[in-house]
């Protein structure tokens, strides 16, 4: 597939405060935290814990390659088409296997609710997290770069 041009289509020039950054970090923090102490605590087989407990995992992963694939095509750096087709549908992918899973589950509706909306928190605050990591650094850089 083809990629990109190396032409920059965003410049961030300040760094996140220290409250967002922090706040991110409780929001991926509280979801994942919060999913996985619903997971230890449920009363399923352990299959099903490890479906639950791969999705999650699954989703961290799929929206930190599309977050970090996202930015990498504003600030011109080469993505492919393939690779960010393929992290959409990762992204994509891990909401519909964690909606099918809970849409079958014979657990009570307030835990299906409960599942859902930790790990829409949980992705939501990767996602906030990979961003604060990538103007941190972004902002670093233009310090030396102005400073020397």
């Amino acid at each position: 597939m083809a990629a990109r041009p190396a032409k920059p289509l965003y410049c961030m020039s300040s760094k996140p405060s220290n409250a967002f950054i922090g706040a991110s970090w409780i929001a991926m923090g509280a979801g994942a935290l919060g999913y996985l102490i619903g997971l230890y605590r449920a009363e399923m087989q352990l299959n099903e814990k490890g479906y639950y407990f791969t999705v999650l995992m699954f989703g961290l992963f799929a929206v930190v390659s599309l977050q970090k694939s996202v930015r990498d095509r504003l600030e011109g750096i080469q993505v492919t088409d393939l690779y960010y087709g393929i992290c959409w549908f990762a992204t994509i992918l891990s909401v519909v296997l964690l909606t099918i899973g809970l849409w079958n589950a014979t657990i009570l509706p307030s835990e299906k609710g409960f599942y859902a909306f930790s790990f829409l928190l949980a992705i939501f605050g990767a996602v906030a997290v990979q961003k604060n990591t990538r103007d941190t650094l972004q902002a670093e850089k233009e310090e030396k770069k102005g400073g020397s």
